[in-house]
């Protein structure tokens, strides 16, 4: 199970108000995700301070991905564009942003990583992502995962430029390897994030997401990705050895060797199982998988 957030004794909200606190550990619950097993090393008060964050990200990224429409997604995202500058202006109202109060003041978070996130979710929402160019899949990385590394790098305690190449670098890496391990996923909704340059380098004319992963030249531009994934992993390994103190960076440094598990599998199955040939290898690594390398690089 994964390290639910502990926020202590949470206060109690005037009447008929959320707690912030409760309602973040109700995002983090529901969203059954196991990524707790990194931050489990943390302090409590940078430990619930990361949380927070993965709750504004899951609430945002919630609205890019459900069913609604285009129109009603953009006014949420700009909903909560209005919420950020409430909240920076020491008046948020969503219960998430309350939470977040103490730990932008505390870790001295950035305005403009929250608002990067948003635009980021935005891309998904204007119209399905389909062979992106190469600058716009970048670009679409560092917002919805370099700019959340960018937050997390303060709280772990390294701000200065090494953690912040490292939520680059590793934001880069993490994201690429999501792309290729979602590949089906995202086509069952319109989505494609290879990119263009890729396909058109192998001849494959269509765009059509599902066209696309049956075409038995994918597995090269799924080979070519991967290794722009991997010398990532090997720039956000060589920012971490310059950090001024790894301990610090436990948490990034086991989300690290879990993505590089998954690309590793990825690389191993070579998306053979796309046009029919071969089994499906995921990349998905198991909780007990997590938890083991959570303990070898977190007791360092």
């Amino acid at each position: 199970m994964a390290q639910q957030p502990d926020f202590g004794d949470a206060h109690e909200s005037a009447p008929g108000s959320v707690d912030p606190r409760r309602h973040v550990q109700a995002v983090v619950a529901a969203s059954g995700s196991s990524f707790g097993w990194a931050m489990r090393f943390l302090p409590r008060e940078r430990r619930d301070a990361i949380f927070t964050v993965y709750a504004f990200c899951r609430e945002v990224d919630d609205i890019a991905d459900g069913e609604a429409g285009a129109d009603w997604k953009r006014a949420q995202l700009d909903g909560w564009r209005e919420e950020i500058a409430r909240l920076y202006d020491g008046r948020p109202t969503k219960p998430t942003a309350r939470a977040l109060k103490d730990p932008v003041k505390t870790f001295d978070l950035d305005r403009d990583a929250f608002l990067a996130v948003i635009d980021g979710m935005e891309m998904d929402v204007d119209a399905p992502i389909r062979a992106p160019t190469v600058a716009e899949l970048e670009l679409y990385c560092a917002r919805v995962a370099g700019a959340v590394g960018r937050l997390c790098v303060k709280i772990f305690g390294e701000p200065g430029p090494a953690g912040q190449r490292t939520a680059e670098t590793l934001g880069l890496a993490l994201q690429l390897t999501n792309i290729l391990r979602d590949l089906e996923e995202d086509a069952e909704i319109g989505r494609l994030y290879l990119p263009e340059e890729l396909l058109a380098a192998e001849g494959i004319e269509t765009r059509d997401p599902a066209a696309v992963l049956k075409d038995p030249r994918t597995p090269k531009v799924c080979r070519a990705l991967a290794e722009r994934a991997e010398a990532a992993f090997a720039e956000a390994e060589a920012a971490i050895a310059s950090c001024s103190d790894k301990a610090h960076m436990r948490p990034a440094i086991i989300m690290m060797m879990v993505y590089k598990k998954s690309l590793e599998r990825l690389r191993a199955a070579d998306w053979r199982y796309l046009s029919g040939a071969g089994h499906a290898g995921s990349g998905r690594i198991s909780k007990a998988e997590k938890l083991l390398i959570a303990l070898r690089y977190g007791l360092f």
